[in-house]
């Protein structure tokens, strides 16, 4: 059994059990009003490495958030996980290792419904192989260049 900050959950609710669990350890004092508006606008997901057992929790906020309001996140989160004095990830009593993430950067989507136009597999390819045979970067691999 999953268990998010001392409380149990299951895996599709470990993304907001941990925003809300976070967001309800934090004080209610000016920066902690500000700490959960914007983390009421952050959109939390979860993800396991499979090769490393490392969880990660990801918070994906707004384009509008500036670096200190990403970094009072940062603050308070931190803050809300040492006041709960309990792992914040664990499986069957076994701590996880764990990191978290809140970013503003958005990744281009190859596939799928949320496919960012112009964004084929072999566009997001083509600066790297126009680098291979940039000037001043030979590549010793290619004779006369490499065609797209």
């Amino acid at each position: 059994m999953w268990n998010i900050l001392g409380e149990n959950s299951i895996y599709l609710d470990i993304p907001y059990k941990f925003k809300n669990k976070v967001m309800e350890l934090t004080e209610d004092d000016e920066e902690g009003a500000k700490f959960k508006k914007l983390m009421k606008d952050a959109d939390p997901s979860f993800m396991i490495n499979g090769e490393t057992e490392e969880c990660c929790f990801i918070f994906k906020v707004p384009d509008e958030y500036t670096p200190e309001e990403i970094q009072l996140m940062a603050d308070k989160t931190i803050a809300a996980i040492v006041k709960n004095d309990k792992a914040p990830v664990s499986v069957n009593n076994q701590e996880q290792k764990y990191k978290i993430i809140i970013s503003n950067n958005k990744e281009p989507e190859i596939i799928g419904l949320r496919k960012t136009p112009g964004m084929t597999s072999v566009e997001v390819f083509k600066p790297i192989f126009a680098s291979w045979t940039a000037a001043g970067k030979a590549n010793p691999n290619t004779s006369g260049g490499f065609q797209i």
